[in-house]
């Protein structure tokens, strides 16, 4: 995912949702971290790996009815903000019915960013510190590093290279993944 500042300034949330209904912000995606409007835009690589965990993480939720995936577009309510990580997954459990929201007003149990060369790291971290409040699992991928951090709330954080497997653990349960699996050689 590459994030770029559209507004330095700190603006409120309020005024952060004015701003993304403006008719010519339609078509954008934005994110709103510590009062800063940050717009998301991909590039063809990191959202070929966001792809590769859509399609194995979708393909498990799907076989077991375990809930909803999101891809790119889908946003979340974090500890306040507005995420969009480029993939994420949402228990049955937590939340029977679909969100039709543009921002799911509940977080999801696991959240990925797969980073681009313009992520702001405050950004990140301060996005992955709410995730992990809010009860979130979060993988971190680095596709060119092509290593995965993996935050569980309240254990250490876990690194992962191509030789790791990332475990689904209790919101994905049965699900195992080859970290090489997810990136294209």
């Amino acid at each position: 995912m590459v994030a770029s500042p559209v507004i330095e300034t700190r603006i409120s949330l309020d005024a952060f949702e004015q701003f993304i209904s403006l008719p010519e912000n339609a078509n954008r995606d934005f994110e709103f971290i510590e009062g800063k409007v940050v717009e998301v835009v991909s590039n063809n690589y990191s959202s070929k790996i966001g792809g590769m965990f859509l399609i194995k993480i979708g393909v498990h939720v799907v076989a077991g009815d375990l809930g909803d995936v999101t891809g790119a577009d889908g946003g979340y309510m974090v500890m306040g903000e507005r995420y969009i990580p480029d993939v994420a997954f949402i228990s049955r459990e937590k939340q029977p019915e679909p969100c039709y929201l543009a921002y799911n007003p509940l977080p999801p149990d696991l959240a990925i960013e797969v980073l681009s060369p313009t992520n702001d790291e405050q950004d990140i971290r301060i996005k992955i510190v709410n995730y992990l409040l809010a009860g979130t699992v979060v993988w971190l991928v680095d596709p060119f590093k092509k290593y995965v951090q993996v935050f569980v709330p309240n254990e250490p954080p876990q690194t992962l290279g191509l030789d790791g497997i990332l475990d689904g653990g209790a919101f994905l349960p049965g699900f195992k993944l080859a970290v090489k699996d997810i990136f294209p050689t």
